[in-house]
């Protein structure tokens, strides 16, 4: 997604395999991937850093890179095709994908105030889940750092299967730790949970190679099971939705293949990033956010946009704009009118950039 809030949309068409999608997606968004790169500073100040200097950094860069090639080799392939496509080192690409599941391990320095803090904050992403008799649906604010800002895209591919998938992607990961749908009508949105350190497993699976897994379910069941099943490092929080049966499960995963599932129903369900079933040592760090939505009366889409882009909390608003994260756009799934739509700005506003039939 460009400064003016337009999002580039790259239809990959068939691909023969994972290392060909990667290459077509890496080729055809090289200055946004390199950009991105170049300034993100996560990647420049602490990972890049760590994984050059750090007697930890190669062992846990070997097991994350073990763990995740065994169970996911063709996404490994992805990534791998997306640095040659790029022309970006697979180092640089291998370090954002295992963001989440290397920044807990990276020794901090000083007297603990700030850097860390200002760089990767941990709130990010909102979402609301009504499904009742008249509305059925999931909007969602994806937040990130200032770094993505103007490098985001949406990848559409169609598997050697016939299976198609729609992602919105974050330049140089896989798609999509953010949102998507595939041609099985099976949609989601993802919000971040961070947990407090020792709840973290070193070198296990991660979670970009557990939401690519998840644009290829055949089912809501099916989905449930790729979430459910690996042995995750860090853990997650997933919208997953059945267009076709008109359902939306929220789904709290943690390492220790933990997990709980609410289904969505008539009283809006708002989810930040709290684990708010799961019995997890956490960060409660989006407090506010649950409080402000606590406040709000949400009955309609228009209402659940309108509580997306609330800013009456100036510390930490639902809708950020700054100064390190970022609502990148925000989406609204409408099981009933199977669509998909992109809001650029604040969703309050209307201002519709795409609408995406998903079947």
């Amino acid at each position: 997604m460009g400064a003016d809030g337009e999002l580039d949309v790259f239809d990959a068409g068939r691909c023969a395999g994972g290392y060909a999608l990667g290459l077509a997606v890496g080729r055809r968004f090289a200055d946004v991937i390199r950009s991105r790169m170049r300034q993100d500073l996560v990647l420049r100040e602490q990972l890049l850093p760590f994984a050059s200097t750090a007697a930890k950094a190669p062992p846990l860069l070997a097991a994350l890179e073990a763990a995740n090639r065994e169970r996911y080799p063709r996404y490994w392939d992805e990534l791998v095709g997306t640095a040659d496509g790029s022309g970006v080192p697979l180092l640089h690409v291998i370090l954002v994908n295992f963001r989440k599941e290397i920044l807990p391990f990276i020794p901090k320095e000083g007297d603990g105030h700030g850097r860390e803090e200002e760089e990767e904050p941990d709130g990010d992403c909102s979402d609301v889940l009504i499904v009742s008799d008249s509305t059925a649906i999931a909007a969602h604010n994806e937040d990130g750092n200032v770094a993505l800002l103007g490098h985001t895209y949406l990848v559409r591919a169609t598997l050697p299967d016939g299976l198609s998938f729609t992602a919105y992607t974050c330049a140089g990961e896989l798609p999509s730790c953010a949102f998507g749908f595939n041609s099985n009508g099976v949609a989601f949105t993802l919000d971040s949970v961070p947990p407090v350190n020792d709840e973290i497993v070193a070198g296990a699976i991660a979670r970009n190679f557990v939401s690519r897994d998840l644009l290829e379910a055949k089912n809501l069941e099916d989905a449930m099971r790729r979430i459910c099943s690996p042995g995750v490092s860090v853990g997650h929080s997933y919208n997953l939705m059945d267009v076709r049966g008109r359902r939306i499960v929220n789904v709290e995963t943690a390492s220790g293949n933990r997990f709980a599932v609410h289904e969505a129903g008539a009283t809006p369900f708002f989810h930040a990033n709290m684990y708010r079933h799961l019995q997890v040592k956490q960060d409660e760090n989006s407090m506010s956010r649950e409080k402000r939505a606590a406040q709000c009366s949400v009955d309609s889409k228009e209402t659940a946009l309108s509580l997306l882009g609330d800013t009456a909390d100036d510390k930490y608003p639902i809708y950020m704009t700054g100064p390190t994260l970022h609502t990148l756009c925000t989406v609204l799934v409408d099981l009933d009118k199977e669509t998909m739509t992109i809001y650029k700005g604040n969703p309050k506003n209307g201002e519709m950039t795409l609408i995406l039939p998903m079947l």
